[in-house]
């Protein structure tokens, strides 16, 4: 188990603090729901993490075939609904591969990514489209 302490701070801003590690985030409320919009929201977190996520699975994977994943990136974006309540409707993925993957070992890196533990919490309302560039 991984313990977290969060204190409110006022105007919408939250501090959370990692036990383990100490380290420190912030969170404020996104402009479209009363607040500044000056850190991450929780919902951003929420994206943030699926895309976080599938990088530390895939390369778990990708360390046991001696692939190396340095500098590949995600794109995330998360957009929210409000009816029938305000919830996050969907999570885009973009994975921009780095060259020189090998083509017999990409359905393996991408089967890695959707078995990522945030993806496979998330409810399943939840549109979550993922497109895998490579170049």
């Amino acid at each position: 188990m991984v313990k977290m302490s969060i204190v409110y701070e006022g105007q919408l801003h939250c501090a959370l603090t990692h036990e383990p590690s100490g380290s420190v985030i912030s969170t404020d409320a996104p402009k479209d729901n009363m607040g500044r919009g000056e850190a991450f929201s929780p919902t951003d977190l929420v994206a943030a993490a699926l895309g976080s996520c599938m990088l530390t699975i895939m390369g778990i994977a990708a360390g046991k075939h001696n692939i190396d994943l340095k500098g590949t990136t995600i794109e995330v974006s998360k957009e929210m609904i409000t009816s029938p309540v305000r919830r996050i409707g969907s999570i885009s993925v973009i994975l921009h591969m780095i060259p020189g993957i090998p083509p017999d070992k990409r359905a393996m890196l991408e089967a890695a990514a959707h078995s990522c533990p945030v993806h496979k919490s998330l409810h399943p309302d939840v549109q979550i489209p993922i497109q895998f560039i490579y170049p």
